[in-house]
């Protein structure tokens, strides 16, 4: 092989290296703006007027806090698809939570001892409790806000 055709294939190496590593980064900072706007939109639920219900991120003091209407945990993991596509609708139709829920995105991962405390063994489950945190109420699945809702008691 000539010289020429040799460093126009490094050429060619170097560049393909560089754009597959720029593309590896690239998705991480898709996925972390993707997180930023998930948690701006669970900071702007919990801004809404008392017209409508909230979908906020889990903190114990919340749970209290919803005494006076309906509390949902959600049982999220991040990698779990069935959980990506509740959030996902929940998200886009936070208008639709009506007054008085609070849905609490629950770190399937991090929240071990709720976990135990509700009897959760997978992710995408749904707890309702009162407002002293007792369990009135736990399931499993559904992708949609509006399945959610049905069965709040």
């Amino acid at each position: 092989m000539s010289k020429s055709i040799l460093i126009a294939l490094g050429i060619i190496v170097i560049a393909g290296i560089g754009f597959f590593a720029f593309s590896g980064d690239k998705s991480e900072t898709s996925e972390t703006s993707t997180n930023e706007v998930s948690n701006n939109v669970l900071v702007e639920s919990e801004q809404t007027s008392a017209k409508a219900g909230s979908y906020e991120s889990y903190s114990a003091g919340k749970v209290a806090m919803a005494a006076t209407g309906k509390a949902v945990l959600f049982f999220h993991a991040s990698w779990c698809p069935s959980c990506k596509a509740l959030n996902g609708d929940i998200e886009k139709n936070l208008s639709a939570i009506p007054a008085g829920v609070t849905i609490l995105k629950t770190d399937y991962d991090k929240e071990t001892e709720l976990k135990k405390k509700y009897g959760v063994t997978h992710q995408h489950t749904l707890v309702q409790v009162d407002k002293d945190g007792k369990l009135i109420k736990k399931w499993s699945g559904g992708s949609k806000l509006e399945n959610l809702l049905s069965q709040i008691q």
